[in-house]
């Protein structure tokens, strides 16, 4: 009898070694992203020219990945993401505007606010199905939204909010015209919360949210907190969309209603779509598809550059992401076999 009921116990004690070993392999980094990082970072000191371009990148890869975190990993579905987006920027901007605050302050309380209203509404976007989903965060981005636009004594209104002057990045890095260490800056707090998503993602909270996004009835039958980690992954998301918003206002010393218009919620969905969902690279590989096609197809086809976006999205929808990202699947699988 002590024979056979040791074995269960050491077959129990074995799993969670097996499953944190199973974890680390899967949070090593491989040499591609740091190749990967170390040429984004280092094209701040090596290209002479379009570093504004590459902090709007930045901000627009930080934007996608806060979207990815609820829609790729929690299955939450969002269509008022800017309004944690334009928040940040607004708290930027006043904070740099009123109290001269350092960069870096005013972006962690920027995320701060962010997460603050990222889990009151979260209470909200808990109930019902993903049609309310979709309504709930629409409403909240339209009520701050039309909140910016009455308050014009504090936002600017309709004229935005000018007369914002940064400060030097902790007192010694000025924020030149070229945009250079506004790229250096953006890169860096990307790469930063990037590797911090990294580690949630692929830690056991993380496992647990593509459990809860596959099966969320299944989830809460195991005794999975269902509503407590959507509820935390959203305001986590809300904190990333904050700082990418207090990032664009303070690089570029300016905060207007565009931050909350419902176009930059569509566009970031738009990114994740094209770059892929679950994936954190997927919003960086979509933010740079979306911007690069957004500049170069406007400077061809000015009137119609959205038609060609929404051909994209056509094939993708059609032939499967995962078919144009990995072609030779084409032939290794056939059209009656196991898909």
């Amino acid at each position: 009898m002590a024979v056979a009921t040791q074995a269960p116990v050491q077959e129990g004690a074995a799993a969670p070694s097996a499953l944190r070993a199973l974890g680390a392999r899967w949070s090593r980094i491989r040499p591609f992203e740091i190749a990967f990082w170390v040429v984004a970072i280092g094209a701040a000191f090596v290209l002479p020219r379009g570093f504004l371009l590459l902090n709007e990148l930045a901000i627009l890869a930080l934007f996608a990945v806060s979207l990815d975190l609820i829609l790729g990993y929690a299955g939450i579905v969002s269509l008022g993401h800017a309004a944690f987006f334009g928040l940040g920027a607004y708290c930027a901007a006043l904070l740099a505007k009123h109290f001269g605050m350092d960069p870096v302050l005013g972006l962690l309380i920027s995320a701060a606010i962010s997460a603050l209203l990222g889990l009151v509404t979260s209470v909200l976007v808990m109930r019902g199905s993903d049609l309310t989903r979709l309504m709930v965060t629409l409403g909240v981005a339209l009520i701050l939204y039309e909140l910016a636009n009455k308050l014009d004594w504090l936002t600017g209104g309709a004229d935005g909010l000018t007369g914002v002057t940064m400060v030097p990045l902790f007192g010694k890095f000025e924020f030149d015209l070229f945009g250079r260490t506004a790229y250096l800056y953006s890169i860096v707090v990307l790469a930063i919360l990037f590797f911090i998503a990294r580690a949630i993602v692929r830690s056991p909270f993380g496992m647990s949210l593509q459990v809860v996004r596959q099966n969320p009835l299944r989830a809460a039958a195991m005794g999975v907190a269902v509503n407590r980690r959507r509820a935390a992954v959203y305001t986590l998301a809300a904190a990333y969309a904050g700082v990418a918003g207090a990032l664009l206002a303070q690089t570029t010393g300016f905060a207007s209603l565009d931050v909350l218009d419902f176009h930059r919620s569509a566009d970031v969905m738009l990114m994740l779509v094209i770059g892929g969902a679950g994936y954190l690279y997927g919003g960086i590989i979509g933010a740079v598809i979306f911007k690069f096609m957004q500049d170069w197809l406007s400077g061809i086809t000015p009137q119609y550059w959205q038609f060609w976006i929404g051909l994209l999205l056509v094939v993708i929808v059609v032939v499967g992401h995962e078919k144009l990202v990995r072609p030779w699947t084409w032939f290794r699988r056939g059209h009656g076999g196991k898909q």
